[in-house]
């Protein structure tokens, strides 16, 4: 048998939870923020050049003698990428001041920015107020004036700029119903958008007739740009009747605060404006390059377990759905992955994505952190071989309500929960993970990064523990 270091597990276990740790900030580092957007914008003599495409210099660039730019960012990467901006745009191009607004643990200053910071997941007053600031900037724009929209990850909860009908605090009641029954978070989204005056295409429709240029950091699996932020500058092919579809069938439309239901009801009846569709004019001069995703950071962990000798598979990189049921699956398919195992090699299954939870009990935890304990409860139900390392986390550094980024369990981490007292099957049906995984020490702690491009997940296989 291998030789087992202090805390009990076997020292290849532990060789492998520093490995899938590094895997992991291989992906953070490939959705580094500042980096995505100096790689887009560029100065040609007066003029700014926009890259459409993120790869490509040589012909697909925008780039128009625009009078001013007015620079707006929001999402966990918002100080970083207006930083970036600022410094490739001359501060005679940047009309006044810009407006970021992020997340608390990563407000920064930014020096040509008034940065402001706001609540997520749950919206708060700061972000009602950001969003109105952006509101108000972006209309200060004209025809010949460029609005340059940096958007990241949590941009649609930290900026809340509900219909005058709507309070914040009912906003904010409609958004923790629908993250409490587990709801999608395009479905989710669709709520927001007929909830906002900045969401679904309204930030362009704020800023016409000026041109508007998006630059993307999709937090959103399968980059689409109607579901990132809720869609700010592009069209919503969503109606009022979808969003009380989503509310309804979630079994909360009773539950939501009145002013919701009767301006949702009202736009179901023709009453209130609907979201810019596909084909409305105010397009005509915005467009869209996406300078990072889920997936690219999916692709810079295969590389990195690939150069560390791992024979690597991509397993899922839209992975969705209920966090403890698609833990099994994937238990499932290590079971087999171990089974056909002949190289010799160690191997590595890769997924990215963003899965959910839905809420039954009163603990602590987030997607992340319950699909780990979900996995290590799983392999033991299968009696899976004792030769892996799984680890789940979100690469903002923040699993839900909870200052750490995930977890990264092995095959001892039920000896070590129920030595501290814990009984995991208990917890987990208590949407209890934070506190589970705290007492076996496998909780991932990495900060608030900075970026946010959804969720990765990591199983690291030992070819033999004979």
């Amino acid at each position: 048998m291998d030789n087992h270091d202090s805390s009990g597990i076997s020292a290849w276990a532990a060789s492998y939870r520093r490995c899938a740790l590094h895997l992991f900030q291989a992906g953070v580092s490939a959705a580094d923020p500042s980096r995505a957007v100096k790689n887009a914008l560029r100065m040609r003599g007066s003029r700014l050049a926009i890259r459409r495409e993120a790869a490509d210099w040589s012909s697909n660039v925008r780039s128009e003698p625009w009078a001013k730019i007015y620079p707006v960012a929001f999402g966990k990467a918002a100080c970083a990428m207006a930083g970036a901006a600022q410094d490739v745009i001359p501060t005679g191009l940047i009309a006044g001041r810009g407006i970021a607004v992020t997340n608390y643990e990563n407000r920064a200053d930014v020096e040509r920015f008034d940065v402001i910071g706001a609540g997520h997941p749950l919206p708060d007053a700061g972000g009602y107020e950001g969003a109105r600031a952006i509101a108000d900037y972006v209309s200060q724009a004209g025809g010949g004036d460029l609005v340059l929209v940096l958007v990241s990850g949590g941009g649609s909860a930290l900026v809340p700029y509900p219909p005058e009908a709507i309070s914040l605090e009912d906003k904010i009641a409609t958004t923790e119903l629908l993250l409490a029954c587990g709801a999608e978070i395009t479905r989710i989204n669709c709520v927001r958008k007929h909830l906002s005056r900045i969401k679904g295409g309204g930030l362009a429709r704020l800023a016409a007739p000026a041109a508007v240029h998006a630059l993307i950091l999709s937090d959103v699996p399968g980059d689409d740009l109607s579901s990132i932020a809720s869609g700010p500058t592009v069209p919503d092919p969503t109606t009022f009747a979808d969003a009380v579809d989503v509310l309804e069938s979630s079994g909360v439309w009773d539950q939501v605060p009145p002013s919701v239901r009767q301006h949702l009801s009202a736009g179901c009846a023709g009453e209130r404006d609907e979201t810019p569709k596909p084909g409305d004019p105010i397009f005509r001069n915005v467009e869209t390059t996406l300078v990072g995703s889920n997936r690219l950071s999916v692709d810079a962990v295969m590389r990195a377990a690939e150069s560390e000798g791992f024979e690597t598979t991509l397993y899922d990189d839209a992975l969705c759905g209920e966090a403890r049921e698609e833990a099994a699956k994937l238990v499932s398919r290590v079971e087999q992955e171990m089974r056909n195992q002949k190289s010799g090699r160690p191997a590595a299954l890769v997924a990215g994505g963003e899965t959910t939870v839905t809420l039954k009990g009163g603990g602590k935890g987030g997607r992340n952190q319950e699909m780990a304990l979900a996995f290590v409860l799983a392999a033991e139900r299968r009696q899976l071989d004792r030769r892996w390392v799984f680890l789940s986390a979100g690469t903002d550094g923040r699993d839900g309500p909870t200052d750490v980024a995930g977890g990264v369990v092995d095959p001892w981490t039920l000896e070590r929960m129920i030595q501290a007292g814990i009984e995991p099957e208990n917890r987990l049906a208590d949407n209890d993970s934070y506190s589970a995984l705290q007492k076996s020490n496998d909780l991932v702690e990495t900060g608030a990064t900075g970026t946010n491009v959804a969720d990765l997940q990591v199983v690291l296989i030992h070819p033999d523990c004979s």
